[in-house]
């Protein structure tokens, strides 16, 4: 056998020996990590493995992150984790405050425009106007740059005394505003109207912490407007908190009715009832909801169906029956973990099954054909069904409607509208009085101008047929707005072209 031969045979045996070294070592460290299935060891051994055995320095506050949020994603689709910012967020969403300069903006077309000031907050005290554009805050350009909205808010939001430099574009003029942040309210009830002569409306958005003096204060103003009947809108309200859902049924309900009650593994059943002190027992009583009526929505909703309190109208709600209970952390940061399910007097589960794709099960109820007929709905699949079902309408939703739609027209038009007129649709404070000044303004001529001139969007006369009263109704709810009337202009001139409202005005 040749030298070379001999060392090539001795260098194999070698690197063999010491390949069989390395496996048993690894295998060592195998055997000392080993843990059980159901041990939470191993989330510390891997996190001390890391710690020991990582090439680079390693951020452990970023990992610690990375590692909370993961095991709280597997559990259920609604136990989080929330780093401190986003914590903050959501709480000062349901307080019923926040720190800022209190308006409420658009963005049309690249440029945030003022559509409310908030009254008695720090912008109305420094003279912002609705209609205002906004250019800069600080020094930072925020229009005709794509700034994400997010951020916009953001930016402007702050800790309540600090100081923010707002500058706006007024006409012509380029003004700039220093203004002091407050704490600005952020109500739970966005309108209450009348709708006929003993009908009452109200649309509430959410479930905060001012919701029940909220809904008691405008339910007695209607009252002493002669309302015998209320509509309570709940469409699209993600839901709050559970006392307010169950204070909110405990305005209607005798005593010792059962509102809610909630079960889970480590906690024993718990009951929430009436105390029958409610002031609108008497009252009459419907409720609109739909897919996205959520939670605390679906508390209220089910409580006041299952005894025998409210006729409910529109579509099967969102089916979130899970009760999160807070944790927080020392570094600002927490998590809410689902502790228990909520149940309907009568025992119905309100909470919808998790599927792979639960984030989208709404969508694949139009796929199943139950936005469009009432027999494809089911106890089963979760969620509160509607006494009276309420089709979603596809009829209105033609080439035009939607192009209008993507492109924001309306809003735009509204926008530009409100800038030509705005002497005079500022000084409308009377609902009859801006339906008049609607009515007379050609407002169909110049928005299918503006459509055709800003967006080159011309209708087939067969389609602007169907569509047009739709479209003209959201038209005019979005140039309503822009008067003093605000969000209560803007649903109730919606609710003329509401399918799920003119049901329940049925008798």
């Amino acid at each position: 056998m040749k030298k070379s031969s001999i060392l090539v045979a001795l260098m194999g045996v070698v690197i063999g020996l010491l390949t069989a070294v390395l496996i048993q070592r690894i295998g060592m460290n195998r055997r000392t990590m080993r843990v059980g299935g159901d041990d939470w060891r191993k989330v510390s051994l891997i996190l001390q493995s890391i710690d020991e055995n990582y090439v680079d320095s390693v951020d452990r506050a970023k990992i610690g992150e990375a590692v909370a949020a993961a095991a709280l994603s597997a559990l259920d689709p609604h136990s989080a984790y929330m780093p401190p910012q986003i914590l903050k967020d959501s709480e000062a969403d349901l307080t019923g405050n926040f720190d800022g300069i209190g308006i409420q903006f658009n963005v049309p077309n690249d440029t945030a425009v003022v559509i409310e000031v908030i009254p008695g907050g720090p912008s109305e005290k420094i003279g912002l106007q609705p209609g205002d554009r906004l250019l800069k805050v600080d020094d930072t350009p925020i229009a005709g740059v794509h700034f994400p909205q997010d951020s916009m808010v953001r930016r402007i939001k702050g800790v309540a005394g600090s100081k923010v430099l707002v500058t706006v574009k007024r006409g012509p003029e380029v003004i700039p505003f220093e203004i002091t942040r407050g704490k600005i309210p952020t109500w739970s009830v966005d309108a209450a109207f009348m709708v006929s002569d003993t009908t009452g409306y109200l649309r509430l958005s959410k479930f905060s912490r001012t919701t029940e003096a909220e809904f008691i204060q405008h339910t007695t103003e209607l009252l002493e407007a002669g309302m015998r009947e209320l509509i309570v809108d709940l469409r699209d309200n993600s839901g709050g908190y559970l006392d307010q859902a169950c204070k909110l049924s405990n305005l209607f309900l005798p005593r010792k009715a059962m509102i809610v009650y909630l079960e889970g593994q480590h906690r024993r059943r718990e009951e929430f009832r009436a105390d029958g002190r409610g002031p609108f027992q008497a009252l009459g009583l419907k409720v609109l909801v739909d897919e996205g009526s959520a939670s605390a929505s679906e508390i209220l909703a089910g409580a006041l169906q299952d005894n025998g309190r409210a006729r409910l109208y529109g579509r099967r709600t969102f089916g979130k029956g899970l009760v999160q209970e807070p944790f927080f952390f020392s570094d600002g940061s927490g998590m809410r973990i689902t502790v228990a399910r909520y149940y309907t007097p009568s025992g119905r589960c309100i909470q919808k099954p998790y599927s792979d794709d639960y984030e989208y099960e709404v969508l694949r109820r139009y796929d199943s054909g139950e936005m469009v007929t009432a027999d494809s709905m089911h106890v089963e699949k979760g969620g509160i069904l509607p006494d009276v079902f309420v089709p979603v309408d596809t009829t209105r939703a033609g080439a035009f409607y939607v192009a209008c739609n993507r492109k924001a027209t309306a809003m735009r038009f509204a926008s530009a509208w409100f800038d030509a007129h705005k002497q005079e649709l500022t000084r409308i404070d009377d609902y009859d009085a801006l339906l008049r000044y609607l009515d007379a303004a050609g407002l169909e001529r110049e928005f299918l101008a503006f459509a055709k001139s800003k967006d080159g969007l011309v209708p087939d006369p067969k389609e602007w047929a169907t569509e047009k009263q739709y479209l003209m109704t959201q038209v005019q709810a979005l140039v309503g707005r822009y008067s003093k009337l605000g969000d209560k202009a803007y649903y109730h001139l919606f609710l003329q072209t509401d399918p799920t409202f003119k049901a329940a005005m049925e008798p």
